[in-house]
């Protein structure tokens, strides 16, 4: 019989690990494999020979539920951009500087000697480009391996899926924070600005999230995202309108907005990561500088930064059940031996709210980014329109049933592992 191997890459969510469990849930109810094998820490764990047997490590379905509940990254995680099959460039992988031939020989190799004939990949954009170039080359060799991906985001940007899993938990943390913000600033008689700065490099799907706040606030007052271009003047005007109307305003605003020229407001171009991104910093820190120069008023920004990614506590069960039905999917996928797709969800137009589980080819979703509908922002780009919220209200129903330890969530051991 052949065997199976998964691993977890990019950042950290609540919902990444119930996708593991979804696989592994499939694995033991179907044994159409023999063993199923976890790479650590991403792809690198091949050339690190860091290969756990989780058939071994979860035998029992009481660790595979509290994997599913569990927030972070059981397999751990990696930042490990592969060449282009075919390449001539030296990449380094684990320490180690090889040719694109050698790393994918090495990869090849490995399926080959542990009998691989599904290799699913967990995680966002910069995954995914992993699963497309190994499933490439794959199919250049002519080989029979099933490379799939299983999507997992909380910046929501993935094409060909109405919502990746980890996006309904961060949004209901991040809706929650601003309502929390809310109830600390309006008790002051001061004027004052609060400026919320939001993950969201070049799509506003968290941001849009802090709208959700306002079923008990009126927080935020603006919400500032990525798919319009940010004017200086416009924002001063904006907050000035608001503060003639009430005594605390708060903003909402994604790390990524950019000027009309493109531009990020607080990008440093001197840093860059390993998939070339410019690494973001500052955009609140920026308007909260120019709110007191303009303004002169009181004025703080809160950076949520990652606070998000792992906050199990207030994971949705929506999106953790669905995360598991992806990986259910993913694993169904790799039956029907095929390659180079990514297991998928699409919502079912009607009133209530339906999902209907699928495959995508990876070629329309690795370096893509979905944005946010122009339809649903308002006219002058500083607020969102009632389909932004009738979109995000289903991601957040339910509750993350968790242990509590002396008051603090408790997880079990599993994440000690990492």
């Amino acid at each position: 019989m052949s065997n199976l191997l998964i691993a977890q890459s990019g950042g950290p969510t609540s919902a990444i690990n119930a996708s593991l469990s979804g696989v592994l849930s499939a694995f033991f109810n179907g044994r159409e494999y023999e063993k199923i094998y976890g790479s650590r820490y991403g792809i690198t764990g091949i050339f690190t020979g860091e290969i756990l047997d989780l058939g071994d490590i979860f035998d029992s379905e009481d660790k595979i539920k509290r994997l599913k509940s569990s927030p972070s990254m059981f397999l751990g995680s990696c930042r490990c951009k592969l060449p282009d099959p075919g390449s001539l460039d030296f990449t380094e992988i684990a320490g180690v500087r090889l040719t694109a031939e050698e790393i994918y020989g090495k990869i090849m190799d490995f399926f080959h000697a542990n009998e691989i004939k599904t290799f699913f990949y967990i995680g966002g954009n910069d995954s995914m480009d992993t699963v497309l170039k190994l499933s490439e080359y794959v199919r250049m060799k002519n080989d029979d391996i099933s490379i799939i991906g299983i999507p997992k985001t909380i910046d929501n940007d993935l094409p060909k899926i109405d919502h990746t899993p980890g996006f309904g938990s961060a949004a209901k943390y991040i809706a929650t924070s601003i309502l929390e913000i809310a109830y600390d600033t309006s008790i002051y008689r001061i004027p004052s600005v609060t400026i919320v700065e939001i993950m969201g490099r070049d799509a506003g799907w968290l941001t849009a999230a802090s709208a959700l706040a306002r079923r008990f606030q009126e927080a935020p007052d603006l919400i500032y995202l990525p798919e319009v271009p940010f004017y200086n003047a416009k924002f001063i005007e904006d907050v000035r309108n608001k503060l003639n109307k009430k005594r605390n305003v708060i903003v909402a605003v994604s790390e990524g907005i950019k000027n009309e020229d493109g531009k990020y407001l607080s990008e440093n171009d001197s840093i860059k990561d390993r998939f070339g991104h410019g690494m973001l910093s500052g955009a609140g820190k920026y308007l909260e500088t120019l709110v007191r120069e303009e303004l002169g008023v009181k004025v703080r920004s809160v950076e949520i930064n990652i606070l998000q990614r792992c906050a199990g506590h207030l994971a949705s069960k929506t999106d953790l059940d669905e995360a598991a039905i992806l990986g259910e999917t993913a694993y169904r996928a790799g039956l029907e031996r095929k390659n180079g797709v990514m297991a998928s969800l699409k919502r079912v137009p009607g009133k209530n709210y339906y999902i209907e589980y699928c495959t995508e080819n990876i070629k329309g979703i690795a370096n893509q980014v979905r944005n946010i509908p122009r339809s649903w922002i308002n006219e002058r780009g500083n607020d969102v329109k009632e389909e932004m919220l009738e979109y995000l209200r289903p991601l957040i129903i339910g509750e993350n049933k968790i242990e509590f330890d002396e008051g603090l969530p408790h997880y079990q051991e599993l994440i000690k592992n990492i």
